[in-house]
């Protein structure tokens, strides 16, 4: 799932809380086709659901994910491996995308503090407005975030 230098010192455990990025291979903007973000975000909220994370933000950008979550069960590996593993088959079923949807790797970051958790969650609020596809927090469609920010 992800490259070696990536899991060098890797550690999650269930109840910690992860700031996750993960990129299209290639950094192909599938994502700004309506639809296919849409499938991305119902995959989200599946793992949520099967009481695998618990979200606090996300947003899916064109060519990337950013995920703030509390890992509930299982490792980020495991996670992450049914996130992608989920949404290709779902884009496939959708939009018959074929190939290579994920890079194999993903940047993760421990949150060991509330303000940490805030600040992570207002970066993940903010990507879209930071990247112009926004004019202010809260204006994008494919974020969300628990708490109102701003």
């Amino acid at each position: 799932m992800s490259s070696r230098h990536l899991q060098r010192g890797r550690c999650s455990f269930p109840g910690g809380v992860y700031a996750l990025t993960t990129v299209t291979h290639g950094r192909r903007p599938i994502f700004k086709t309506p639809g296919n973000a849409e499938i991305v975000i119902a995959s989200l909220r599946y793992l949520e659901r099967s009481g695998v994370s618990h979200s606090f933000a996300w947003v899916v950008m064109p060519d990337h994910v950013h995920w703030l979550l509390q890992l509930r069960k299982g490792s980020l590996a495991s996670c992450m491996l049914c996130f992608k593993s989920r949404s290709s088959r779902l884009l496939g079923q959708a939009s018959g995308l074929t190939g290579r949807l994920w890079q194999p790797s993903y940047f993760d970051q421990a949150v060991r503090s509330e303000a940490s958790l805030r600040e992570h969650a207002l970066y993940i609020a903010a990507n879209p407005v930071r990247a112009g596809l926004a004019n202010a927090l809260g204006d994008y469609p494919f974020a969300w975030c628990r708490w109102p920010l701003g």
